[in-house]
Order: structure tokens, then C-alpha cells, then sequence
């Protein structure tokens, strides 16, 4: 298995190789450390064809299009691109670049990845691509001139999730930005980039509490740490190795630790060396339960280089594991009306593990075919605020975003209020049967509607007038991970939204209590208390009965059941609502 192995890594380091022009690393064979690091530096500094600061925007035509996610052609924007889902906006090659911006989504522009105030802005390096992406303006601009970083406690998250915040590695506590886990490494090989193209230069450039002034390691030990941790972590892409040779073909150079991702350690060495775990994680919690989800928080765990993931754990048994830089997960997939005890543990890059957290036990709610998967009342919406911006906010395991928002106006109580926008959710497990939402229209304007969006795709409009209207939008009927999306379709009414929610659903669930047929089926007991249940109403003998769980999961089956023998003997199934599903009917029974 290991040689195996290893022909595959041989395999896969020529294929990025090839990427590189016959000949171009010459004289590299053998070095180590600072003297690879100078002779790559006198490599990449060949060639290099400084094309202006103007020129950036023309570079991006071919080096920052979008042919990996939505394969779209838009830009590839590292701090809106959502690698799990639609983007949150999307630019177009050279429309809306700035120019003045005031939210997302306002207009693109150029982000040195290595400030440019750490070099004065001077040439080339103001104007050098392989260390410069198209990014959104807001974004880029809330980045600042802050080092690389690991936050667990943001003032600012972007629409795909990139934070600015204290820094939680060790050696460095003032604020960091972090972007998303797909593009770590991608930050990382262009900060090693920057530092060995211009090593020479490094005694004259500002730091910024991430650079050096030495031409070896040429940077601040605690961002080198990060980095290589990050680097590790995300492994050179298809997107970064398309970048670079379009790069290449633009300006005469490349970045060599794509070309080369093992040059990385080559260099500076590695972090596989760390042998010290995380601290425990601490102060765990339950903070809510649905009838299918737990939401947990926790106190971050520390470490001598950076915390890389945490693993949670139900009932003994890994669960999920979610990225270091968060302190707050929602486990999915449970069973309604049931107990769990859940508890984490933090892991580095090295694979050091901490001891586990203190365990915590959460129960689930009581559920029934009507179930609430969702039931958003808006009081968790940021503060107070008559202007009209992107809100974000996270209520009951659901991350929320509002455009075009302002956050003042009351309707039951307090309610988002929306322009030329939109709402939107995160994923929601459990599938959704109905939906229902209050709206008003506010100040001036006209009646006018929102469309509903799930999952991409319109189910119904909801309305809106002057006075107060409850919408119910029945038999949406879609199973599994749903996103609902509600898009005023007015780019001038304001509208307030509020008391939003929708029903769960499956196939399995949706049949209800009553039976497709003209007989009802019954079972009793009902609640059931000895483990046997006897059924009445069966239209057909010899038939097959299935007993599913709230979550649609098939949990016991019966190959025949008739009018005649119409008992059975349940195996062991713990608390909870249950479907008796036989033939063509169904019924509602509970466990106690």
C-alpha cells in the first residue's frame, strides 16, 4: 500500500510539473531552506514583465474566471465564492469594478494579498499577479491591511464566511482576517510567493506584524505557522494550477510553490513535526434542540501552532467534524424525542487530538407530521438600523442574509424589512410541506408580492399590502436539505417580514394519519406502553407493514400483516412519533 502510494504521489507530481515550461527550475535540484528559497527568487525574477497596476484588471479576463464551482465564467472571487452552493453575488469580467462600494456585492477590485502599504505601493510589486485576486470591494476593505489568522470570535463575517477577529494562534492575539478553508492554502502559496520573489527587498518593506526584514524566513514566525498549517491543509487546486499558468502567460512568471507544493517544506520546513495536542475545548452546551437537530457551542481550544478541526461526538460515535476556526455547530440527522449526549474534541494539523470536552446531554423535541423545520421570528436580527445594507444573523441553527435590509421596523415584534432584495437561509434538514410568513408593506408604495425560491426553484409568491397579511403557500412537499429564498420582486416597496416558518416533509410523512383508502387505519394502545401495538381498519390481508421514524428513516417492517392477525410486536424502538405505513394506508402512533 505504501509503494503504491508513493507511485501515486510520483504520478501526480509530474502531471503539475508539466505545467511548467522544459528547463524553467534548473539549478533548484539538491537546495534546501534559504538557498532553494534565493534560487527560486532569481528564477521567478527572470521574465517577469511588470504590466501596471492597470494591467491587473486585464490579467483577470484569463486568470480569475470561475470554470471549477458554478463554472459560470464569473469572476473567482476567494472572499464571495461559496464552493457548497449558489454564490451570495457574482461579477461580471470587467463590469462593476471600483469605484466606491458601500456593501457586497457593490463592485470588485484588486486585493493584495501581501498589503500594498507594506511596500509603499511601489513597482512591481503593486502590480504583480500572482500574489493579486479579484475581490469583492467591501470585503477586501474590511480585510484592511490585517495579517492571516485563525478567528473564533469575528467582528465582521463576509457572505461566505471569511472573518476578521483576534487572532487565536499563539504569538499573536490583535486582529487577523481568515478566509474560508477552500482557499488557505491558495493564501498561503501566494504569501510564500511574495516573500521569495522579493527576498531581496524584504529589509525595506514594513512588516505589518506578519513580514520580516531578513531574506530568510522572511516572515513573522507566528504568520509562518499559520501558513504552513494552511498549506497543508488545502492542497494545490485545478483552480490554482489554471491561475498560474495563465499568470505565467501574462506577466513571465510563475508561482513555484504551485508548480512545487513540496518546495513548501523544502523551504521553511514543516509542521508534521509538532508533537504538542490542543487544550480541551471547554464550556460546551446545548443551546437549542429542534425535533431533529442540536445546536452546540463551545469555548475554543488552544494550541502551539493553531487549531485545525474539531470532532463531535454523539453517544460515543463521531458525529461531524467542522473547521478550527468555529465554535458552534448544529448536528442534524437526529431522532425526535430522544436524549444524546454529545461532547468534542480539537485536533491540529499534525493530528495532535485534546483531550475531550466535558460531555453535555441534549434532548430532542416531541415531533408529528406537522413538525416545524423552521421558525424564524426575527428578534435575533442585528440592532436597530434605518439604512439599508447585507444583514446577516444565525437563529436557531439557521444562518440567515437579508439585502437591501434595514433592521428598525416592527410587525408582531421586531421584523427585517427589505428593498430591492432578498431573504435567504442556510440548508434546513427534514425537507418543507408548507410555508407561512407575515408581511407588510411599509411607508409608500404599492401591493406587490415576494417569489418563494426553494432550492433554486419557484414554488409560489407571497403577497403584500398596507395592512398586515399571513401567508400560507401549501404542498411545496420537497424532501431532504432544502434553502428557502424570498425575492421582493419590487426594486422600491419596503417590505417587513415576519413570524417565518415551514412544515418538515418526506414522501413517507406526508401520508399523515389518515389512509389513502376509504377505511381508516387505527392503532392502539395509542400512546403505546408495551411494546405491542394492535391495528384495525386494514383494507387487505397478507399486506407488508412499514414503521418509519420522524426523520423518514425506515426502522422496523413486518412482511405480512392481515385482517385476522393484526398484532405486532415492536423491536425495541425507543420514545417518539412512528408512521405505521401498510398497503396503501397509514397511521400516527406514539412510543412512551
Amino acid at each position: 500500500m505504501k509503494k503504491l502510494s508513493f507511485l501515486i504521489l510520483i504520478f501526480l507530481s509530474q502531471i503539475i510539473l508539466a505545467q511548467a515550461p522544459a528547463n524553467y527550475y534548473d539549478g533548484t535540484a539538491g537546495l534546501t531552506g534559504a538557498a532553494l528559497k534565493t534560487k527560486l527568487s532569481q528564477i521567478i525574477s527572470n521574465g517577469h514583465i511588470d504590466k501596471g497596476y492597470g494591467g491587473l484588471y486585464t490579467g483577470y479576463e484569463t486568470t480569475d474566471r470561475d470554470n471549477f464551482f458554478e463554472k459560470d465564467g464569473t469572476v473567482l472571487d476567494m472572499y464571495s465564492e461559496n464552493p457548497n452552493g449558489p454564490d451570495p453575488y457574482n461579477y461580471t469580467p470587467g463590469q462593476k469594478q471600483c469605484g466606491n462600494y458601500s456593501q457586497e456585492g457593490d463592485c470588485y477590485n484588486r486585493e493584495h494579498v501581501v498589503p500594498q502599504s507594506f511596500f509603499g505601493s511601489n513597482a512591481p510589486m503593486v502590480s504583480d499577479i500572482n500574489f493579486i485576486r479579484p475581490t469583492d470591494g467591501k470585503v477586501n476593505g474590511m480585510r484592511s491591511n490585517y495579517p492571516f489568522g485563525m478567528v473564533s470570535k469575528p467582528t465582521f463575517t463576509s457572505r461566505n464566511g471569511s472573518k476578521v477577529g483576534n487572532n487565536t494562534t499563539s504569538g499573536y492575539s490583535a486582529t487577523v482576517f481568515e478566509p474560508i478553508d477552500t482557499f488557505k492554502g491558495d493564501i498561503a502559496r501566494m504569501v510564500f510567493y511574495f516573500v521569495t520573489r522579493y527576498e531581496s527587498r524584504m529589509a525595506d518593506f514594513s512588516t505589518g506584524n506578519m513580514l520580516a526584514n531578513n531574506t530568510y524566513p522572511s516572515l513573522q514566525d507566528w504568520e509562518l505557522q499559520v501558513l504552513l498549517t494552511w498549506a497543508a491543509q488545502d492542497p494545490v487546486s485545478p483552480e490554482e494550477i489554471a491561475r498560474n499558468n495563465a499568470s505565467y502567460n501574462f506577466q513571465g512568471n510563475r508561482n513555484p510553490y504551485i508548480d512545487h507544493p513540496e518546495w513548501v517544506q523544502a523551504v521553511w520546513g514543516t509542521t508534521s513535526s509538532d508533537t504538542q495536542a490542543p487544550t480541551a475545548p471547554a464550556n460546551l452546551a446545548v443551546n437549542s434542540t429542534t425535533a431533529f437537530t442540536a445546536t452546540l457551542s463551545w469555548a475554543a481550544a488552544t494550541d502551539n501552532i493553531g487549531i485545525a478541526s474539531y470532532e463531535i461526538y454523539v453517544d460515543g460515535i463521531l458525529k461531524t467534524t467542522v473547521s478550527g476556526s468555529v465554535t458552534s455547530a448544529t448536528v442534524t440527522g437526529l431522532v425526535a424525542n430522544t436524549t444524546y449526549s454529545f461532547y468534542i474534541i480539537a485536533k491540529d494539523a499534525a493530528g495532535n487530538a485534546s483531550p475531550a470536552s466535558n460531555t453535555v446531554q441534549g434532548t430532542t423535541l416531541m415531533a408529528n407530521t406537522d413538525t416545524s423545520c423552521a421558525n424564524e421570528d426575527f428578534e435575533n436580527i442585528p440592532a436597530n438600523n434605518n439604512s439599508y445594507s447585507t444583514r446577516t444573523w444565525t437563529n436557531k441553527g439557521i444562518n440567515w442574509t437579508a439585502t437591501d435590509a434595514r433592521t428598525d421596523e416592527k410587525l408582531n415584534n421586531r421584523a427585517i424589512v427589505i428593498r430591492n432584495g432578498s431573504l435567504t437561509g442556510s440548508a434546513v434538514p427534514n425537507g418543507i410541506g408548507s410555508l407561512t410568513v407575515t408581511t407588510q408593506l411599509k411607508f409608500s408604495g404599492t401591493e406587490g408580492t415576494f417569489d418563494l425560491f426553494v432550492n433554486g426553484v419557484k414554488k409560489g409568491a407571497v403577497p403584500y399590502a398596507s395592512g398586515k397579511l399571513t401567508t400560507t403557500i401549501s404542498d411545496i412537499n420537497i424532501e431532504g436539505n432544502v434553502t428557502v429564498k424570498l425575492v421582493n420582486t419590487s426594486t422600491s416597496n419596503r417590505v417587513a417580514l415576519d413570524d417565518l416558518s415551514w412544515t418538515c416533509y418526506s414522501s413517507t410523512l406526508g401520508l399523515g394519519e389518515t389512509n389513502v383508502g376509504a377505511k381508516k387505519l387505527t392503532v392502539s394502545p395509542n400512546p403505546v406502553k408495551n411494546g405491542t401495538i394492535q391495528i384495525s381498519g386494514l383494507e387487505e390481508s397478507n399486506v407488508r407493514a412499514e414503521i418509519y421514524n420522524m426523520t423518514g428513516q425506515l426502522v422496523q417492517t413486518v412482511d405480512k400483516v392481515s385482517k385476522t392477525s393484526d398484532r405486532i410486536q415492536l423491536k425495541n424502538l425507543p420514545k417518539g412519533i412512528y408512521i405505521l405505513k401498510a398497503g396503501n394506508q397509514a397511521a400516527k402512533f406514539i412510543i412512551e
